[in-house]
């Protein structure tokens, strides 16, 4: 089989539609289809099947997409090999990041990249309105993610995880907010306040779920944003109290206080995920690692 058709076969499986591989990969949707009915044929069953309008991969299908990865992934490994004997890791990387992680990883990340001769990172920020952060692994090199835990449908993926650091998450207050006499808080102080929350389904999301539990009774919340400095400055101004991470709120500094949580866990794990092929580049893995270093060093200095 023609590698390179297998290879519009895994990106179909990642992005879900004849469509949008024609976009990704710069071909004509009706160019897709063709490929994707010669290495059907190549295969001897059917590979793909309507669904409405479009089309959704068949179990054959499926696993030969796995086929595909595990094929790119051996290619990638062995040009890192050779790579690694020819010379320094060099090319260009993309990377995406969520904010906040940005403002703690990105500074010291780029000063180490620029030290790499040879070595070009391109960084950009996440879009908020982004549903599933891995399916950013199509399009870009390393995704820096944060959630709860690690996620299972990553693994279901087949994606490269690597754990970067877990940030604890606080509850902030008004400077003057009659529970900033206390050092922590639990979900029973919390029960009658009002809140300025996140969107349903984000990770901080599931944490204002988990005092709702403790207490037994639904939380106020009366504004939602993505934006975490729109909601230091509501909170600042006394509009409703939050939760916001430890080591990137600018408590004190503008107007507001931050309460470590008990008796919920509170914190957030900030990982890369990347697609098993791209891991293997020498120029991502040493991005990768970069990364690791600067996670460690950045935890070390504002933990405790």
């Amino acid at each position: 089989m023609d590698i390179r058709r297998l290879e519009l076969l895994r990106e179909l499986a990642d992005r879900g539609s004849v469509t949008a591989v024609a976009q990704a990969t710069h071909r004509t949707a009706s160019a897709v289809s063709q490929q994707l009915k010669i290495l059907e044929r190549e295969a001897g069953v059917p590979l793909t099947e309507r669904v409405g309008r479009g089309i959704q991969l068949t179990s054959a299908g499926r696993a030969l997409a796995r086929t595909a990865t595990e094929v790119a992934t051996a290619i990638e490994r062995a040009e890192a090999l050779w790579e690694d004997f020819r010379s320094q890791p060099r090319g260009e990387v993309t990377l995406v990041i969520f904010p906040t992680g940005g403002q703690m990883l990105l500074p010291g990340l780029l000063s180490t990249v620029d030290g790499m001769p040879g070595l070009t990172l391109h960084a950009g920020d996440l879009d908020a309105t982004v549903t599933d952060i891995a399916d950013l692994t199509a399009d870009f090199d390393v995704v820096v993610a944060d959630s709860p835990d690690l996620m299972p449908s990553w693994a279901e993926r087949g994606l490269t995880i690597v754990p970067l650091m877990r940030e604890p998450l606080d509850i902030a207050l008004p400077e003057g907010h009659p529970l900033g006499l206390k050092r922590t808080l639990s979900p029973a102080d919390l029960v009658d306040e009002t809140w300025i929350g996140v969107p349903p389904g984000l990770p901080f999301d599931g944490i204002l779920r988990g005092i709702e539990s403790a207490n037994g009774t639904p939380a106020r919340v009366v504004q939602r944003f993505t934006d975490n400095g729109i909601v230091e400055s509501l909170v600042a101004a006394g509009h409703g109290i939050a939760i916001l991470p430890r080591y990137t709120t600018r408590d004190r500094e503008n107007g507001l206080i931050t309460r470590p949580l008990t008796q919920v866990r509170a914190s957030r794990l900030i990982s890369v995920l990347m697609r098993p092929d791209r891991a293997e580049r020498p120029s991502v893995r040493a991005v990768v690692t970069a990364l690791r270093d600067e996670a460690a060093r950045f935890e070390r200095a504002h933990a405790g």
